[in-house]
């Protein structure tokens, strides 16, 4: 079960192979803090809140997900409006920032929670080469105000780590810890 309206997650766990249900979790997130603390203890929420409604099989795993992108001691989750938008870009711009990753695994009667890190480097750009990315409004729903699997790739000069990560779901951390999963999609 996976433990989130995203559909970025839903795709990448689709491009798997893997067969899963999506069941939304309707918790409080935290949005300020240590980053790594952030994004697990949210990742955890959503997996404890959704094993604890809907119950589960022995054999299920539940997967709980968070990603927010971190710079200057600063969380920038899901921009407000396109003003908010263009701010976090603003301040992205020519800069070298993380994108943090919580995955919480509830199977078996047992949690793991995890944590991954991804450095991405944006390319110094324009103000109108922003204001242009703004208005394609691919900003909506995404930390820190870009996609990277869509247009905002034009916006990236490098990526250091799992570029899955900064898409919304660290495949390769999950799949160090959950081996199990590929194999059920074969």
């Amino acid at each position: 079960m996976l433990a989130s309206a995203s559909p970025q997650r839903r795709a990448i766990l689709t491009q798997l192979g893997l067969t899963f249900e999506v069941v939304v979790a309707d918790v409080p997130e935290l949005e300020q803090g240590d980053p790594a603390e952030v994004v697990t203890e949210n990742a955890r929420r959503k997996a404890r809140a959704v094993a604890q409604r809907r119950g589960h099989a022995p054999d299920d795993v539940v997967i709980g997900v968070d990603t927010e992108v971190h710079l200057d001691g600063e969380i920038f989750g899901k921009p407000a409006d396109a003003a908010d938008a263009r701010a976090m870009l603003g301040r992205l711009n020519g800069r070298t920032h993380e994108v943090h990753s919580g995955l919480a695994l509830i199977r078996e009667g047992s949690e793991e929670v995890l944590h991954d890190i991804t450095r991405v480097t944006f390319r110094t750009l324009t103000d109108a080469q922003l204001d242009d990315y703004v208005e394609t409004g691919e900003w909506q729903g995404r930390a820190g105000g870009f996609a990277i699997q869509l247009r905002g790739a034009a916006l990236i000069r490098r990526i250091e780590g799992d570029y899955l990560n900064v898409v919304g779901f660290p495949v390769a951390a999950c799949l160090d810890a959950a081996p199990e999963l590929m194999q059920a999609a074969r």
